[in-house]
């Protein structure tokens, strides 16, 4: 993230890599997924903060993109034959990322704009890596589309909280889940999934 003083402290491996490209059509499968959840993230925002009006065009205006992603893995997806997953699964990264999270109010609330920001921050490193590793001219076009634009989305979600609570308290309590998240990746299993 170029705005902010901090960025990711584990680098993803080479065998994460192999495993997604190796495993292509599942890869795409859960990235649908992503899409779909972050669009929805995105417009959750808009629903628990409705008083936060500064920020509102811009939360909408990022569900929407998401949406447009999703639109366009769909369509890489119909075009490989692929189709979407009877049910979206639980994401074990995500779902540990939250047990770190403080329960209540406005604290609740920024670590959640954090974590979407180093959410955001991990698609963004991992879709680089999928995009320079791909074959296939069209798909790598795709991927360093959507990896530039992710890189993007890290730094709105920061952008929005300074709004309501100082550079300090914000990247204090991003450095301390950068921290967290490092390790969560450090020891979740290898799979065909963004995380």
């Amino acid at each position: 993230m170029e705005n902010t003083p901090l960025s990711l402290r584990y680098q993803t491996s080479q065998e994460w890599v192999e495993k997604v490209i190796s495993n292509f059509n599942s890869f795409l499968q859960d990235h649908a997924d992503c899409e779909r959840k972050a669009s929805s993230m995105a417009m959750s925002f808009v629903a628990k903060c409705p008083d936060k009006k500064d920020i509102l065009p811009d939360l909408i205006e990022t569900a929407l993109e998401e949406l447009v992603h999703f639109k366009m893995v769909y369509e890489v997806m119909e075009k490989r034959g692929v189709s979407l997953p009877k049910e979206m699964e639980k994401d074990p990264y995500i779902n540990q990322l939250l047990k770190y999270l403080r329960t209540k109010g406005e604290p609740r609330l920024l670590d959640r704009m954090i974590l979407a920001s180093i959410v955001e921050m991990r698609g963004a490193e991992r879709f680089k890596l999928v995009a320079e590793n791909l074959e296939d001219a069209d798909l790598k076009k795709f991927y360093t589309t959507l990896y530039k634009s992710e890189a993007k989305h890290g730094d709105i979600f920061i952008d929005l909280a300074k709004n309501y609570w100082s550079e300090k308290e914000i990247f204090s309590r991003m450095d301390e889940l950068l921290d967290i998240e490092a390790e969560i990746c450090k020891n979740l299993p290898i799979r065909a999934a963004l995380h």
